[in-house]
């Protein structure tokens, strides 16, 4: 059948476009650039082009465009060799830039956060948008790009204004394009969430765009979500499944609680995150579904999981010395905190500096105990070390601090820290890959 011939009523095209009645009448009056038939009845019918073209113009509109623009643009390429809805379904299946390009347009844009110059950020963008799908600008200028400047902060070449704009420039943007997406085409429900304590939401935000331009229903949660009521949350949504991010050590440990939490309920999660790509192993402690490191799979990778789910795993126990060990650890981290301050009252590390790493270590020890093993800590060794490194701060204060901390657990904790204890007595801070191996979460 031929792609100029109305065969299709208005339910087909508002199924296909994701626009309203409303919307699709308003741009007829406007733009004069639709000119459906009626069937005999009275009713509108139109072609296949007529709809390749509406799901053009809706996927500028995400893309920045104003409808007005966007109609311009269509009639600019009217005549080319290449029809743009054409151009625009060969850039979606290839990617289009090549990675040349993308290196560029990513450094302009990063060159622009660090300036604070957001009409500069926003052209990089757009010229991006302009030549590629939206989904891979996402993951090729954004969440690269925001690698790199975390990259730079871990380095001590930025600031935490500089990292703040980028991230509020990228959150604005993809929430911009998650709003815009059409109504979904599937009937299964998704939902999305980061566990309690996780608050880096970004690649989670990605992953709804993505999966939302594909025709999912995504139930979108966002950060730090807390698991108090998510049992009522998940039989008033009745999602086919649940999509977890996590990106530190910490919400690696919460999902874990979470996932059971689900199990109970029957409703399977599937999880990912930058954490899980930076320490081996930690994939295997969480009772879920891994979805992998290339976020362009994951629509993939969700339609086998609903079509085809393996079995449950089931979770890791975890050995009875380490839940004593977290109970004890739980109980007595105010205590253990004010030994350190006070052990390292007018010594040579800045009182801000033991707070932070106060906060960090006592959430790794945590994580650690509630994941049932604590080599999974060294990961934030190497961390801290790296940190140290890059900001012109002596190791040797890092082996004060641990010295410090790790007597204040054995006091405090006595035969409860012996999971603890031993982690402590196998940290070498003098091994040389403790320093060379500085992963970055993105």
């Amino acid at each position: 059948m031929a792609g100029n011939t109305p065969t299709f009523n208005l339910k087909a095209v508002i199924l296909e476009t994701g626009l309203t009645p409303a919307t699709l009448r308003a741009w007829e009056r406007r733009y004069d650039f639709l000119r459906p038939q009626r069937s005999s009845g009275g009713h509108r019918l139109y072609s296949q082009d007529e709809i390749d073209m509406l799901r053009w113009l809706v996927a500028r509109q995400a893309e920045g465009l104003s409808i007005s623009h966007a109609v311009e643009l269509w009639h600019a390429h009217e005549t080319a060799t290449e029809h743009p809805s054409e151009a625009s379904t060969s850039r979606r299946l290839t990617g289009q830039l090549d990675p040349g390009a993308f290196m560029q347009l990513r450094r302009q844009w990063v060159a622009a956060c660090l300036s604070f110059n957001e009409p500069a950020a926003e052209l990089a963008l757009g010229q991006a948008l302009a030549q590629a799908a939206p989904e891979v600008v996402c993951t090729e200028i954004l969440l690269k790009g925001l690698a790199e400047i975390g990259k730079g902060w871990y380095e001590g070449k930025v600031s935490v204004q500089q990292e703040h704009f980028a991230s509020a420039l990228a959150l604005r943007r993809l929430n911009a394009l998650v709003a815009a997406a059409p109504r979904p085409v599937r009937t299964e429900r998704l939902l999305a969430a980061c566990p309690p304590g996780e608050t880096h939401d970004l690649v989670l935000l990605t992953l709804t765009f993505i999966l939302r331009w594909r025709g999912w229903d995504v139930v979108y949660l966002g950060a730090d979500v807390p698991l108090e009521r998510l049992d009522a949350t998940v039989r008033s949504t009745s999602p086919k499944l649940v999509i977890a991010v996590a990106q530190t050590l910490a919400g690696a440990a919460a999902m874990r609680k979470m996932a059971e939490l689900l199990a109970d309920q029957g409703t399977p999660l599937s999880f990912g995150g930058g954490i899980f790509n930076q320490i081996p192993g930690l994939v295997e402690r969480i009772p879920g579904y891994f979805l992998g490191h290339d976020l362009q799979s994951l629509p993939q990778t969700v339609e086998r999981l609903l079509v085809r789910a393996p079995v449950q795993p089931l979770p890791t126990p975890i050995p009875p010395a380490y839940l004593a060990a977290l109970e004890g650890f739980k109980r007595c981290e105010s205590q253990i905190i004010a030994s350190v301050n006070a052990a390292l009252q007018d010594g040579p590390i800045a009182a801000q500096h033991i707070e932070e790493a106060n906060t960090h270590l006592g959430r790794a020890i945590a994580a650690g105990l509630d994941l049932g093993e604590m080599d999974l800590l060294n990961h934030s060794i190497n961390w801290l070390i790296g940190l140290l490194a890059h900001h012109n701060l002596a190791v040797n204060l890092a082996e004060v601090y641990f010295s410090a901390y790790r007597q204040a657990v054995e006091q405090h904790l006595g035969t409860q820290a012996q999971p603890i204890l031993d982690w402590f007595a196998d940290i070498d801070l003098s091994k040389p890959e403790l320093t060379s191996s500085l992963p970055i979460a993105t």
